[in-house]
């Protein structure tokens, strides 16, 4: 059974950096889909960022694309959200997802993943 715990997170002001984590313990085999997701006040959740472990490609969404990056440390089954140049449209509780699977594919539904972080909030004033 896989589960995710999230860290990192926090208030800060506009312009800064945050990491935000996800350990997951489980098996996660190569192929399979990590994403972060972030829900606002009222809003649906988006997706932010995907990755296909064991080296498969990163996708974004356009509105975090070139301040965002995904990445994974595999021998730690860790999950990493580095987060630049926040802006406050950023504020949102953001969620680390899985797909275990062998389909080197990721998909941007949120009703497509089982296991989910706790959610961590990340507020940026401006």
């Amino acid at each position: 059974q896989v589960q995710l715990v999230q860290s990192g997170g926090g208030s800060v002001q506009a312009g800064v950096s945050l990491r935000l984590s996800c350990a997951a313990s489980g098996y996660i085999p190569s192929g399979s889909c990590m994403v972060w997701f972030r829900q606002a006040p009222g809003q649906e959740r988006e997706g932010v960022a995907t990755l296909v472990t064991g080296g498969g490609n990163a996708d974004y969404a356009v509105s975090v694309k070139g301040r965002f990056t995904i990445s994974r440390d595999g021998a730690e089954n860790t999950l990493y959200l580095q987060m630049d140049s926040l802006k406050p449209e950023d504020t949102a509780i953001y969620y680390c997802a899985a797909r275990v699977s062998f389909l080197y594919h990721c998909y941007w539904s949120s009703s497509e993943y089982r296991h989910w972080g706790q959610g961590t909030q990340v507020t940026v004033s401006s």
